[in-house]
């Protein structure tokens, strides 16, 4: 017999069986009720603040605008009697009104226009030039910005001042040219103009430092890509840096159209309290109508509509944003 035969072979372990599978685990739900609550209650005190200092003078506005409520009713000789709409039919029938309205309209729109036209400029100059040269620049963007309005207008008003205004001085200095004495506050346009560069002065470092924090997020690659294909400088701006700077362009662009529709201390302060007939916006209308001419009723109903305005400005702020979240 040989050794092969005689040599008993080695029993191989049977191969385990995988286990039978369990149920299916049940998903989870997407949130509790303490989840769903919790920015509520993140968001209460903001919302509370908001509606104690927003709320009560909005609803105020509203009922006033709805009644008579002149001198005698502030003081409490008389009780206030319900208006209708019949402030609102005497404010949208006065061919006064529309002036105001067409005036704030344009000032609005020359305002917001050169404020995005110069701070977009100076916003792609920044990107060209040395560090220490921009930090100089964010410094003086940060002085002018966070100098109060009254100071400002004080110094708008001395440097176009007819007598003393270091404007006239210089310009003079130029040839065939005499503004010694001339008075920028003679008409309403040249007024609102000088009015206009005192607001353009105040929102343009805003407008800088937030398009210079959008800048950052252009693509440098998109950018060289397009100039390896021959477009220029415009055609880079345009086709490349524009629409990604476009979400922020659509909130700069309403949020100063929100800003100019509303100046008043610049305004008020540049005319001494007193502005004339030709300086008058929609907020110094309101302010005249309820506080010097004595007809709160009557303020109040401009200064909603000036409400309802600005809500059409916002409605159309929130229909491009939502397209824009649609392309994305």
């Amino acid at each position: 017999m040989s050794a092969a035969e005689t040599t008993t072979p080695a029993k191989v372990p049977p191969p385990r069986q995988a286990p039978p599978p369990g149920p299916p685990p049940r998903p989870r739900p997407a949130s509790s009720r303490g989840g769903a609550a919790t920015p509520w209650l993140l968001l209460a005190p903001c919302l509370l603040i908001l509606a104690g200092v927003m709320g009560y003078p909005l609803v105020r506005l509203v009922t006033l605008s709805f009644q008579k409520f002149g001198q005698s009713q502030l003081w409490g000789f008389k009780e206030p009697e319900s208006a209708g709409f019949g402030n609102f039919t005497k404010v949208l029938s006065d061919a006064d009104f529309w002036q105001v309205v067409l005036r704030t309209i344009v000032f609005a729109a020359g305002a917001v226009v050169v404020t995005m036209v110069l701070g977009m400029l100076i916003a792609l100059l920044l990107r060209k030039v040395s560090g220490w040269v921009k930090t100089l620049v964010n410094i003086a963007l940060v002085a002018s910005w966070g100098m109060p309005v009254i100071v400002a207008t004080t110094v708008f008003k001395w440097l176009f001042d007819a007598d003393y205004g270091i404007l006239n001085a210089l310009i003079s200095k130029l040839p065939g040219v005499d503004l010694i004495g001339h008075n920028w506050f003679a008409s309403g346009p040249e007024g609102l103009t000088v009015i206009m560069l005192l607001v353009v002065w105040g929102a343009v470092p805003f407008v800088v430092i937030t398009l210079s924090a959008g800048l950052t997020q252009v693509p440098a690659e998109l950018e060289e890509a397009a100039r390896l294909d021959g477009a220029g400088a415009w055609g880079v701006f345009r086709y490349v840096t524009l629409p990604v700077l476009k979400p922020v362009v659509v909130m700069l662009t309403t949020l100063s159209v929100i800003w100019d529709m509303g100046v008043f201390p610049q305004v008020f302060v540049m005319r001494n309290g007193h502005p004339e007939a030709q300086f008058q916006l929609l907020t110094t209308y309101s302010y005249d109508r309820a506080f010097v001419v004595n007809d709160y009723a009557q303020g109040s109903a401009i200064a909603l509509i000036t409400v309802v305005l600005l809500l059409g400005v916002v409605a159309v702020y929130m229909r491009q944003m939502l397209k824009i979240g649609e392309v994305e």
